[in-house]
């Protein structure tokens, strides 16, 4: 047979007051009583004098005394009691005001999410609109331009023209070569940030690439060009496009921020048995160690003095960009030489090697 389990219904904090109070009188009076009648009885058999009973030592301790420290003591507990069932209520009162405050809260939380939520839903979707926007003017300039850059070339080389006509064609085709690959470079943004990029990675020779993309930034300038090759480079894993796209970047930059006349530095070594480590450096004047945490941010450019050569803070951001897209990685070092008036920088990349990445 199962065993029926009673439960006793929890004492409101009135009724354990009423039992407490009830206890403190009633419990001191019965021993009063019992101790007083105790030794009455006792003195008036035993002596026959029952008023020596009532002033006995024996009545003053036991039918007084002791009654009276119960009195106390039962007061001194009644009040501890007391404390506590008003601290617990004071609790219950504070945890069902915070219990009503967490819920506002929730609420109110709750109603700023779906706020936010929508917020951002609308952003994204200007951002969506922005970049295909700007993919589609990008887009429709690129073919125009080409042909611009086209006939301006040819016109440049009719040496029918006068010297100062051909000056000035020279700078349109400049400016409009300028122009070409900032579109190009908003449209390579475009790609990234649609998540449309193509990358196709394969072996890769440094030492070609490196001399293509200097030849093509340096072709119309008389700087010259210092080689750090390490011998038996073996090739890397990345995709040719992008990566010669990142070193014209590098390349453009260093000779941006060079005096005339100073070499550009290019290096290539094997690094850790795993990457390979390609390094451009310039004669400039250096970065500010300040800058060089934010320098491969967007439209950050880390030479602010107003003598600084014109740019739109896109070529770092875009090489950072399109490296780690290639599961490599981009850093600075400056200043290279501290004790220099130039002390110049070097922007390194490091790229994985075709066998590891294989491999792998």
């Amino acid at each position: 047979m199962g065993v029926t389990k009673f439960k006793m219904a929890p004492i409101s904090i009135a009724s354990k007051r009423a039992y407490i109070r009830l206890l403190q009188w009633a419990l001191p009076l019965s021993l009063f009583v019992l101790s007083t009648a105790y030794e009455f009885g006792e003195h008036q058999i035993g002596h026959g004098d029952p008023i020596a009973a009532l002033v006995n030592a024996e009545v003053l301790l036991f039918g007084i005394v002791g009654p009276c420290a119960v009195a106390a003591a039962i007061g001194y507990i009644r009040r501890m009691v007391d404390a506590q069932d008003e601290a617990q209520i004071t609790l219950e009162r504070l945890n069902r005001e915070l219990e009503g405050k967490v819920v506002e809260r929730t609420l109110a939380l709750e109603h700023q999410n779906g706020e936010l939520a929508r917020a951002n839903a609308q952003l994204r979707s200007l951002d969506e609109m922005k970049s295909e926007f700007v993919a589609m003017v990008s887009h429709e300039l690129r073919a125009p331009l080409t042909i611009l850059n086209g006939a301006l070339e040819v016109a440049t080389q009719d040496k029918a023209l006068p010297q100062t006509s051909r000056g000035t064609l020279a700078i349109m085709a400049s400016e409009s070569k300028r122009l070409t690959d900032f579109v190009q470079t908003i449209l390579d943004l475009s790609r990234i940030e649609a998540g449309k990029l193509r990358v196709n990675p394969g072996p890769v020779a440094i030492r070609p690439l490196l001399e293509q993309a200097a030849g093509v930034i340096l072709s119309q300038s008389a700087r010259p060009l210092i080689w750090d090759h390490c011998d038996d480079l073996p090739p890397a894993w990345a995709d040719e496009v992008l990566l010669e796209e990142v070193l014209r970047n590098l390349i453009r930059n260093a000779d941006k921020y060079s005096p005339p006349g100073q070499p550009i530095h290019l290096s290539a070594c094997l690094q850790d048995g795993r990457r390979i480590r390609i390094g451009v450096r310039d004669h400039g004047h250096g970065i500010a160690p300040e800058a060089q945490t934010r320098i491969f941010d967007r439209f950050d450019r880390g030479d602010a003095r107003e003598s600084a050569p014109a740019g739109w803070g896109l070529g770092l951001y875009l090489a950072r960009r399109l490296i780690e897209a290639q599961s490599g990685a981009i850093g600075v070092r400056s200043p290279v030489a501290p004790d220099h008036p130039m002390p110049g920088s070097e922007f390194y990349i490091f790229v994985p090697i075709a066998e590891i990445a294989e491999d792998e």
